[in-house]
Order: structure tokens, then sequence, then C-alpha cells
């Protein structure tokens, strides 16, 4: 009978013990449902600082401030950059340049404090949400402004070709018909027809997002479409009159 060397004996415990594959697909186990967690928040975090970044009523807060006066009791009713500026031209641009900014700022943010495969998605969640603030403003009982400048500073850094083409779409718009909302709602539809066609996602669902948005936008000019429709909608440069009924009664 050939001797048993210490080299053939098989190790029973201590560091000689063969692996557990048991053991070792459990730690792969738990270390995917911690990196799924982890994901989670990351969506969580960019989705609440997106809402409440995108929820800061600058519009409303610049009228009120400046000029004491409830942008939302003038002209369509709403907080947004266009009506704004019925009040005051140089509010209306800087209410203008203050909504996109802060659309830019909560995709700062989200890719500041996340990296990594994901981090596409999550900058685009951040950008849905500070649509969503602006539209829907816990501050001001979820009457916002129609996100269309909003909706360019969110986007700027994760689309920008599609942006400077809705950009130079709605200014072509805008100057052809001199109705602002034909132009808002056009750049709005194109968005993810020129998202997808020129490439600007890493994830099909960043379309679905960049869907989402839009159609969110479209249905915030749900009145000016109809009144597009039938020829009452205020042209560029023609003041509204006084708006009637309580402040806060979106009317456009």
């Amino acid at each position: 009978m050939p001797a048993v060397t210490r080299a053939s004996r098989p190790r029973i415990g201590g560091r000689g013990r063969p692996p557990d594959s048991r053991r070792d697909g459990g730690a792969t186990v738990d270390c995917v449902l911690l990196i799924d967690q982890m994901n989670t928040y990351a969506y969580l975090i960019a989705a609440v600082v997106g809402y409440l970044l995108g929820a800061i009523p600058f519009g409303y807060l610049l009228v009120r401030v400046l000029k004491g006066e409830d942008v939302r009791a003038t002209g369509s009713g709403n907080i947004g950059a266009t009506n704004v500026a019925r009040t005051s031209p140089g509010l209306g641009a800087a209410t203008l340049l203050l909504d996109a900014a802060k659309g830019l700022a909560a995709v700062l943010v989200a890719r500041v404090l996340f990296s990594g495969p994901h981090q596409p998605l999550i900058m685009t969640t951040a950008a849905c949400f500070a649509v969503l603030g602006h539209l829907f403003p816990i501050w001001l009982k979820f009457r916002g402004g129609k996100g269309v400048a909003t909706t360019f500073g969110a986007f700027i850094l994760l689309t920008p070709k599609s942006i400077l083409c809705m950009v130079g779409l709605f200014l072509i718009l805008a100057v052809a018909f001199r109705y602002v909302s034909l132009g808002s709602i056009s750049v709005a539809a194109s968005f993810p027809l020129l998202a997808w066609a020129l490439g600007e996602y890493a994830d099909s669902r960043q379309l679905v997002l960049i869907a989402v948005v839009s159609a969110l936008v479209i249905w915030r000019h749900r009145r000016n479409i109809g009144r597009l429709a039938t020829g009452t909608e205020a042209k560029l440069g023609r003041k509204s009159g006084a708006k009637s009924g309580t402040p806060g009664a979106t009317r456009g």
C-alpha cells in the first residue's frame, strides 16, 4: 500500500480548508443586494434634490419681493418667465435664467454625488424631477410653471445637441408666428425624437423619462393649445389683461 504523504493527505478545516462555494455564493448575493440598495438610494436622493430645486418658484418670488405683487393674479396666472415679463421684462429675463439654472443645478448635484455606470440615468432622474418640481411646486399648492426653461437647463448637459436644436426651433417659431406657446409645444414634442435621433442616451430608460417630461410640458400647455385652435391665444408682445378670479387659479 502506498504511503499517504503529507502533500496528498486531504486537509480538513483551518487554512487548508477547500473553498465553500455556498459561502462564496451567499457573499456574492449580499454584495449584489447591497449595490442595488445603494443604487436605489442614489435615485431617491437625486429625485428629492431635483424636485426641491425645481420647486423654487423664482418668478413668484421675484415679483413678490421686488414689485410687491402676486404674479399669479395677472396675465395668464402662470409663474413662468413669459407671464412675469408682462409685469416686468427685466424680471421675466431673470426668471428665465433662474428657472434654467435650477434645472442645471439639480443635474450637477447628481453628477457630483454619484458616479459609475448608473450615473447618466441618475442624472436624468434628477433632471426629470427638477421639471416636475417646477410644474408642481409644493410651496404653491402644486400650481407652477410650464417647464420649458427648466427643461432646457436640466437637460443641457445630458442632451446638448437636442437642446440647441430645440432652442433654434423655438426661436424660429416664436418669431415667425409670434406665439410663445406654439414654440414651447413644438420643442417639447420634438425632444424625445431629437434625443433618439442624435443618440443622446446611454440607457433606453433615459428616453422614457425624456418622453414623460415632454408629455407633461405639453399637458401644461393644454389651454394654450385650445386657444391656438380657436385663434384667441395672445401673441408675443401683447399684454394680457388683469387676471380675474383668485390668485393661484391658473388660466394659462
